[in-house]
């Protein structure tokens, strides 16, 4: 809103300062701070009020150290996170950009599933919270909103880098959109594959083999594909949401990289001199990075060990899905795997754990176990390792993960 106030005092009274806010960087400078802001001040009350509401967390005795004594702890911490990142985004950002829209859209959505199955935890007394089939298809519901949003609004296109590009010299007086680097705006369900030279995948080729008119049907397979991934990563982030800041400290790194996509692939300048596809009206998404990453920041101020608040489904449900929704826009998510590679890992623990439980049960008659407790995080604590460490570890791992995936700009 403060966006359309300022443009219209530069255009009418040409107000001093009004202009900064038609950039980008001051937008999303201003955005980090005002979240950060609300978060760590307005976050304390939210959990005083959590705490007098008695919604604190039901903790099952597992066998693993400091378990017991967490519960209580004040839980549904996750509105801090979302109120942190909707209310700058509403007042820094273009409303009526489409990213925008899909991605408050999806916040919101994902913390209503996560919001009820953690009403029904702590109210209902139901320690199985919402049904898992409805999560799911919470989950398919958003990810075919999110979908059909990127396959049909026309203005999610790309601009194609010109075969000539290379060789277009451009001069100071002339703007840099009227040169000839890339040509119109198009669209396109094109992606970028990490590591492989013309690396560009375009998913219309998967449903080729129904002839002369399967473009047209593209958009289908689109759409299950993004399905996919939301559901996986938001499923990931709520098993990694498991001891105190691992959850909203991976997700901040893993935030601040998409926030790199999106401002290269958003700019054309980036993207002409990285040589990276170039997505028009995308670096609005990174007003949202920024006001998620300073919700995310502020929130483990109280949510570092020993946790004053947990996110509960809240907030990891609707952490996941954002990261999968972001992924998608700068056509990302094939580099889900390494940037996510934590909550890959985490997901991938579990999977392991059950399957060869049941396979070894049902072959021996007695199931075994390849790790000590799954998700991977209550493994190395069975193993006796901190929590803190085992964090802080978890960390490192996260930012030498995202540092490899913004490498993949340039190495291919």
């Amino acid at each position: 809103m403060l966006y359309y106030l300022f443009e219209y005092l530069e255009k009418q009274y040409d107000f001093p300062g009004a202009g900064l806010f038609q950039y980008i960087s001051f937008r999303s400078a201003l955005a980090f701070v005002i979240s950060l802001l609300l978060s760590t001040i307005f976050g304390r009350r939210i959990i005083d009020k959590l705490r007098r509401l008695q919604i604190g967390e039901t903790v099952r005795d597992l066998g693993l150290q400091g378990q017991v004594q967490k519960a209580g702890t004040p839980t549904m911490g996750g509105i801090i996170i979302i109120l942190s990142t909707l209310l700058p985004v509403l007042l820094l950002a273009k409303l009526d950009n489409t990213y925008i829209i899909i991605l408050v859209v999806s916040t919101i959505w994902m913390g209503f599933i996560g919001f009820v199955d953690d009403y029904i935890k702590v109210f209902k007394k139901d320690k199985e919270g919402l049904k898992g089939r409805f999560k799911i298809l919470g989950q398919i519901g958003l990810g075919i909103f999110v979908g059909t949003m990127l396959y049909f609004s026309p203005s999610v296109v790309v601009k194609e880098k010109l075969p000539d590009a290379t060789q277009v010299q451009l001069q100071a007086d002339v703007p840099i959109e009227t040169s000839k680097l890339f040509g119109e705006e198009e669209k396109s369900l094109k992606t970028t594959i990490p590591f492989v030279k013309n690396n560009e995948f375009d998913y219309t080729v998967l449903v080729s083999w129904l002839g002369d008119d399967h473009q047209k049907y593209a958009w289908i397979v689109f759409t299950l594909i993004v399905v996919f991934i939301i559901t996986a990563v938001s499923n990931g982030a709520n098993l990694t949401d498991g001891i105190d800041g691992l959850a909203a400290g991976s997700s901040a790194i893993i935030v601040l990289a998409l926030g790199v996509f999106a401002w290269v692939s958003g700019n054309i300048i980036f993207a002409n001199y990285l040589n990276v596809m170039y997505i028009p009206y995308s670096g609005e998404m990174t007003i949202f990075i920024s006001a998620f990453v300073g919700g995310l920041v502020g929130f483990l101020w109280y949510n570092t060990y020993p946790a004053q608040v947990f996110m509960g489904d809240t907030g990891s449900l609707t952490i996941g899905g954002i990261i999968a929704v972001l992924a998608i826009s700068v056509r990302k998510e094939l580099l889900i795997p390494i940037l996510a590679g934590i909550f890959l890992a985490e997901n991938l623990s579990v999977m392991l754990q059950v399957s060869y439980f049941k396979y070894t049960k049902k072959k021996f008659g007695e199931g075994k176990r390849i790790f000590l407790m799954s998700p991977l995080h209550h493994h190395y604590q069975k193993k006796g390792y901190h929590e803190s460490k085992i964090v802080t570890r978890f960390w490192i791992i996260g930012i030498m993960l995202a540092v490899f995936s913004i490498l993949t700009l340039k190495v291919r």
